[in-house]
């Protein structure tokens, strides 16, 4: 065989691996940088049964961010998480982290290295084929959807998809079930209904059978104070729980808080956040938690103007994200220039703010995002209506199908129906040719 034909050849298996490199993840790089920072929030502490799948996929970022050395040491500790977590040193669950590390080889130039990592791969499909023809192992399944998961809303069905059939072929897997229930619930997180109820049904199903998960209990108890029933007794014992457990993402406490915040007891919610970061002071999600209590408090519950102290806690917590989170700090500094504009003499500042996050290179979703936000800002804080429906247009103008959209043609259309600005009949001719995404 010709050097070239040998080429073609290890291209040809590469691209046929079931691994991060061939999923059609396509990230941009804002996006890279802001799943990297999730990932990074997540405990890894021993027990986490995802932790080798958490390794795997910061070593596929690291390496699209050029940090080949960085992607190395990740792939390696996914190997070696994964092996623990299944407490055996061989099986189906390294075919993902031998293909991504086969495809690291290969595209530094490393062809012997990677030609021996798809002999591996071979042997590990051989030795432990797929219990069902023409599906992947569910071992593989269940990796692809985790990673799937954090890159989107139309990817998460595609990730319950991939679960259901993993389950299917090895149903004594708890926490491939947890993560199915998890997914199809936070398909419907941001819609106006909530999770069908049989998927509540089934949450609170899995919730009796995984009762350590104490991620699982706070999101059920999320998705049920938000259809109106009350549920702090039950929150403040899950608050005990949370609080004795080890910090991170999966911790619980995010949706805690928002179980909190659903009940009206956004006070409660603060002072959760700051024992929390009484305990642990230097970590930097529990600042994010506490600091998306004040935002609420201070943007969201206003019954009364908020303490000027409260209002520099917030800004102090949130300055402090900007610099904790440098690559996805876009979201933070929005709600900074929020914040000041409910602050004495906190304005210019505010001002300030968005007019250099509106001179940043944002991608088209990120920047519908801002333009909602400013348009809100220009319209509640500054008083100026024609800017505010300017910015408004701007927003609804992208085509990118969202909240954030949505939200600007509902203002829209809210002041064309009150037939009181002298814009009306632009507003109008605007939403009639307004495209669909």
């Amino acid at each position: 065989m010709s050097a070239a034909q040998s080429e073609t050849t290890l291209e040809a298996k590469l691209e046929a691996l079931q691994c991060h490199f061939t999923w059609d993840l396509v990230p941009s790089r804002s996006k890279l940088l802001r799943i990297k920072d999730k990932l990074e929030d997540i405990g890894t502490e021993e027990g986490n049964s995802w932790l080798g799948h958490v390794y795997n996929l910061q070593g596929y970022i690291h390496y699209h961010l050029g940090s080949y050395d960085e992607a190395r040491s990740f792939f390696s500790r996914a190997a070696e998480a994964l092996c623990r977590t299944r407490k055996a040193d061989e099986g189906p669950w390294l075919v993902v982290n031998y293909g991504n590390q086969a495809w690291l080889h290969y595209r530094q130039g490393e062809r012997a290295e990677s030609q021996a990592l798809l002999s591996k791969v071979d042997a590990l499909t051989n030795e432990y084929p797929s219990p069902s023809r023409d599906e992947l192992h569910p071992e593989i399944y269940a990796e692809k959807a985790w990673t799937l998961m954090k890159f989107g809303k139309e990817k998460k069905l595609l990730a319950a998809g991939f679960l259901q059939r993993a389950i299917g072929m090895q149903p004594d897997m708890v926490e491939w079930q947890t993560s199915h229930i998890l997914a199809l619930g936070s398909v419907f997180k941001h819609s106006d209904t909530g999770p069908e109820p049989d998927i509540l049904e089934k949450m609170k199903k899995a919730k009796e059978e995984d009762p350590e998960n104490l991620y699982l209990a706070a999101r059920y108890l999320q998705q049920l104070a938000e259809k109106g029933e009350r549920v702090e007794d039950e929150a403040c014992e899950l608050a005990e729980k949370v609080l004795r457990n080890p910090v991170g993402s999966y911790s619980g406490i995010k949706p805690l808080l928002r179980v909190y915040r659903s009940c009206g007891l956004i006070d409660e919610a603060i002072d959760l956040a700051e024992e929390a970061l009484g305990k642990h002071p230097d970590d930097r999600y529990l600042k994010r938690c506490a600091a998306l209590c004040y935002k609420w408090k201070i943007i969201f519950f206003r019954d009364s103007r908020p303490k000027q102290s409260m209002i520099d806690r917030a800004i102090h917590l949130h300055k402090e994200l900007v610099s904790l989170y440098p690559h996805s700090s876009f979201v933070k500094r929005m709600d900074l220039a929020n914040i000041y504009a409910k602050s004495n003499d906190g304005l210019a500042k505010s001002d300030q703010i968005y007019q250099e996050l509106l001179e940043w290179d944002l991608e088209p979703a990120d920047r519908q995002v801002l333009y909602n936000n400013y348009a809100r800002h220009l319209y509640f804080d500054r008083q100026d209506r024609y800017r505010s429906i300017q910015y408004h247009m701007k927003a609804a103008s992208i085509p990118e199908q969202c909240f954030f959209r949505e939200n600007s043609i509902r203002a829209l259309e809210k002041i064309r129906d009150r037939s009181r600005n002298r814009m009306c009949r632009e507003i109008d001719e605007f939403l009639a040719n307004l495209q669909e995404p």
